[in-house]
């Protein structure tokens, strides 16, 4: 029931239109909203227009695209934020990463959230979360139960973005501002997993968080098959040297079902 609620927020969101905006007004407010942190970002929010042949690209609609990466960073925002406020959870060189990361994830809130705004959209308001998972997990009471929860939701990150691209290929300013914020997804996702003492990148389809609850994450990276070639047959090394160099997408629904039981 929470995931057809999301889409049905989504879908609303992205039909809904305003005037035009311009792109020295958008640009302005993007400026306001995030200040010099967001620049790298500027050609999203600076030139979304908010006609029909923008909003409908291959796929689901720029709008929606767009809400559903911003429920996502809404997610890690607070996740990391609220490790950071738990008492004891996290010290030395791990809270100053956390921290980071956790500025990095609120950025893209803000971002996101003046992008879809600036091209006559609607953000989605933040759900409500529970990191614990109805009580499954003690998250903000044990530093590694914590870290394996951010890598997850991490490496997650990674795929929910890249899954979207296609829905994204016909305006190549929101697609670059998208792959932006998926190459610093990624960076989060390799930090963390070598905070676990974890390879920075995926193998096959293998879950190193050690807990079945998270083996959507990683389900289809045994792949080894692109552009219609086996590359093992192309590059005669072995599948587990294929997977780990090449990372797979992750369609919205399934996403979301691994956010299902985070949602409150």
């Amino acid at each position: 029931m929470k995931l057809l609620k999301l889409f049905n927020q989504f879908e609303s969101l992205a039909s809904a239109e305003a005037a035009p905006t311009t792109r020295r007004a958008a640009f302005g407010e993007v400026g306001r909203t995030l200040g010099k942190a967001a620049t790298v970002a500027l050609p999203l929010a600076a030139f979304l227009k908010p006609t029909t042949a923008f909003a409908q690209t291959s796929g689901n609609s720029v709008i929606e695209v767009l809400n559903y990466a911003l429920t996502l960073e809404y997610l890690e925002a607070e996740f990391y934020q609220m490790g950071l406020d738990a008492n004891s959870l996290l010290t030395g060189d791990m809270r100053e990463t956390v921290a980071l990361i956790a500025r990095h994830e609120a950025d893209h809130v803000n971002f996101l959230r003046t992008a879809i705004s600036g091209s006559g959209g609607t953000p989605i308001d933040k759900p409500e979360f529970d990191f614990t998972a109805g009580g499954m997990f003690p998250t903000f009471s044990d530093t590694p139960t914590f870290l394996v929860l951010a890598q997850a939701f991490e490496d997650t990150g990674v795929r929910a973005y890249k899954g979207q691209a296609t829905s994204l290929m016909g305006n190549g300013d929101v697609l670059t501002a998208a792959l932006q914020i998926h190459s610093v997804e990624a960076r989060h996702a390799s930090e963390i997993r070598r905070m676990r003492d974890s390879k920075g990148w995926i193998t096959g389809s293998m879950n190193s968080t050690g807990v079945a609850a998270a083996d959507g994450v990683y389900a289809g990276e045994n792949n080894v098959t692109h552009l219609g070639l086996d590359v093992t047959t192309v590059t005669q090394v072995n599948r587990d040297r294929v997977t780990q160099a090449w990372d797979e997408p992750l369609t919205m629904e399934a996403v979301l079902e691994i956010a299902n039981p985070f949602l409150a």
